[in-house]
Formats: structure tokens, C-alpha cells, sequence
């Protein structure tokens, strides 16, 4: 993986939480194992508001609804 050096501000209080929870690593690799974290959950938030969004506009058909939901959990589960 390539790597860039980039100049970023942390608040005091995360990059001191960030040194005692990184480990054995370095504070570069917590840094990146975190935001990696974080934008894989906004990315999940996403695609969940996104279901939401397209259920909304179906019609009140529960039973396909279900059947729907349940494959696309499934999927989601597969990531």
C-alpha cells in the first residue's frame, strides 16, 4: 500500500487516547486502522439510509419487503 505524507491537527484529547489505545504499533498505523474504521461505518450508515429511502417509496407490500430486506442484508453480510 502507498503511503503520503500528510499534515493534519488533532485535538489533544484524541491523539492521546490514539497513544494509549495504539499498542505495539505505530500512532500512523492507529490513525489508519481508525479513519479506515470510520469510513467503512459511514459508508454502511449510507447504504442503510439509501434502503431506507427506496423501501419508503414501495408500496406497503410486507411480504416483498421482507423477502428484500432479508437478501439485502445478506449481501451486505457478505462485504
Amino acid at each position: 500500500m502507498a503511503r503520503t505524507a500528510k499534515t493534519v491537527s488533532l485535538e489533544t484529547a484524541l491523539l492521546r487516547e490514539i497513544e494509549e489505545t495504539k499498542g505495539d504499533g505505530s500512532t500512523s498505523e492507529r490513525v489508519n486502522q481508525l479513519l479506515k474504521t470510520g469510513l467503512e461505518a459511514e459508508r454502511r450508515c449510507s447504504l442503510y439510509e439509501e434502503a431506507e429511502e427506496f423501501f419508503q417509496s414501495l408500496p406497503d407490500d410486507r411480504k416483498e419487503r421482507r423477502a428484500f430486506q432479508a437478501a439485502s442484508i445478506r449481501a451486505i453480510s457478505r462485504d
